[in-house]
């Protein structure tokens, strides 16, 4: 793959325990592939455990990360990605991100931070959603977040992703953003 990220760099923000494999594992070859850099950031250093048993290193903490330091960044789900939910933290780096027009992602349920964040707020996005669980549309559309089915959905320089299915779609969706 031609490197026509080389010179981006792009955080991917994980839970310490519980981020969905595929939805990090993909992306962040994909990315590499392209030649961006990528930085894994999450709230301890050393291993962080995916849902799977993936093991990733992490680069930075989540206290550390300076948003300006990035041309992307992108929260990734699982079950861990929960604790941020209602994270001040977590929150505040999606607005720095809007607010420097740093382009944004989120996939599976973290695009629930971003809702819950206020940077999603008459934005088109998408979210992991089943027949038996579709709590995460609901507070999508109750922080007045235009939901979409759709596998990816991008709205400006914000791209949102339902799930491991898409993991490869939207680590496409980010390099076509990062490479206008």
């Amino acid at each position: 793959m031609p490197q026509i990220l080389e010179g981006k760099s792009i955080a991917l923000l994980i839970a310490f325990r519980d981020f969905w494999d595929e939805e990090y594992f993909i992306p962040e070859q994909i990315l590499k592939e392209a030649g961006a850099e990528i930085k894994t950031i999450s709230t301890s250093l050393g291993q962080a455990i995916g849902m799977m048993g993936g093991e990733a290193k992490v680069d930075l903490l989540l206290d550390d990360l300076n948003v300006g330091d990035y041309n992307a960044v992108l929260f990734i789900g699982g079950s861990g990605a929960a604790k941020y939910i209602d994270d001040s933290q977590a929150h505040q780096i999606a607005k720095e991100v809007v607010q420097k027009d740093i382009l944004l992602g989120a996939i599976c349920i973290a695009p629930v931070i971003l809702a819950k964040a206020g940077v999603l707020s008459g934005k088109k996005a998408t979210v992991w959603a089943d027949n038996m669980d579709k709590s995460a549309v609901k507070v999508l559309k109750e922080e007045g977040v235009k939901y979409q089915s759709d596998p990816v959905v991008i709205d400006g320089k914000i791209i949102t992703a339902d799930g491991p299915d898409s993991a490869k779609s939207f680590a496409e969706a980010v390099i076509e953003a990062l490479k206008a």
